[in-house]
């Protein structure tokens, strides 16, 4: 590196470019999401520990999509409403490569379970004679565990290629927490081998799942129209449709964020898509689960009923 150029030890992110009055106002209504995002999801994971109704492998796998999308509020939106009540406070560059590997680990993971969830409901209407042999807990953690390992050590792989790269001059990142395509825009060397590897990773972890989930629900299609029973084609339906709305939000928002085509402001309009892949979606997670789950309902009446028995007695 040249001796001339300056090391960067932290960075601006410039967020939304907004006037004061308008900051305050998505403070206040970014501050609310949050709340909901960790109470929904926090009520999720409960319910599952707490009712043993709830003990089956698909609602594990739910219970830790539940801690993911938790975390990724926990990484992400602090940050951004400190930054809408100060925009000129700066995150250290050790907190922002902590901040892009959390979120590609958490995002990954993600991806994983989806495609979990996906073969778990695969195996109960398919193979539904077979499906405690099949999914049997030892595997269901097995396959969890990976998940999260795959997650991360895929992530520390991204992170490593990027803190070989000497960062100089700009130190103001566009965007509303570290997002990996936008730090290496600031990067002073040729990161041509970071961006061959991110696009390879996402054909991996995005791609690779869709296509897996896609064949998953043609098969499952097929079984559920082969069923006599109308109660028994609605209730696979029913089970099945909680994932799927889950899939096309998660999946759906990632590849228009990452293959959409230019427009005349592209990192705005990654902005806003990224507002809702890594914000919204896991604010609408425990709403799409509690509100077409039939025994997810029942598991929150069981425990509020408990709860006034409890204060009455």
């Amino acid at each position: 590196m040249e001796e001339n150029q300056t090391l960067v030890t932290e960075f601006i992110l410039l967020g939304f470019s907004l006037g004061p009055h308008m900051q305050i106002l998505l403070f206040g209504l970014f501050s609310l999401f949050y709340t909901f995002t960790l109470l929904g999801n926090g009520t999720i994971f409960g319910l599952i520990c707490l009712d043993s109704r709830l003990h089956t492998p698909m609602y594990f796998f739910l219970s830790h999509l539940a801690i993911v999308d938790m975390a990724y509020a926990c990484n992400t939106v602090p940050q951004m409403l400190l930054n809408l009540l100060d925009p000129a406070k700066p995150i250290s560059f050790a907190g922002c490569m902590t901040q892009t590997f959390l979120f590609l680990s958490f995002a990954h993971t993600e991806c994983l379970l989806l495609v979990l969830m996906s073969y778990d409901r695969y195996v109960a209407i398919c193979h539904p004679l077979r499906y405690t042999t099949i999914m049997g807990w030892r595997v269901c953690i097995t396959l969890v565990v990976t998940s999260w390992v795959c997650g991360s050590l895929l992530s520390l792989v991204h992170v490593s290629l990027m803190l070989r790269l000497p960062f100089c001059g700009s130190y103001e990142i566009n965007h509303f927490f570290c997002e990996i395509l936008s730090v290496l825009k600031l990067a002073c060397a040729d990161t041509r081998l970071n961006k061959v590897v991110i696009f390879v990773s996402g054909v991996l972890i995005l791609v690779g799942p869709v296509c897996l989930i896609l064949v998953s629900y043609a098969r499952i299609l097929l079984v559920i129209l082969r069923i006599q029973s109308g109660e028994g084609r609605s209730k696979a339906f029913s089970t099945c449709s909680s994932h799927l709305c889950v899939v096309g939000l998660f999946f759906g928002s990632a590849i228009v964020t990452y293959m959409a085509p230019k427009s005349r402001h592209p990192e705005e309009q990654q902005k806003i898509l990224f507002l809702f892949y890594s914000f919204f979606n896991p604010m609408l997670n425990p709403l799409v689960y509690s509100l077409r789950n039939a025994e997810v309902k029942a598991a929150m009446r069981r425990m509020l009923y408990k709860e006034s028995h409890s204060l009455l007695g």
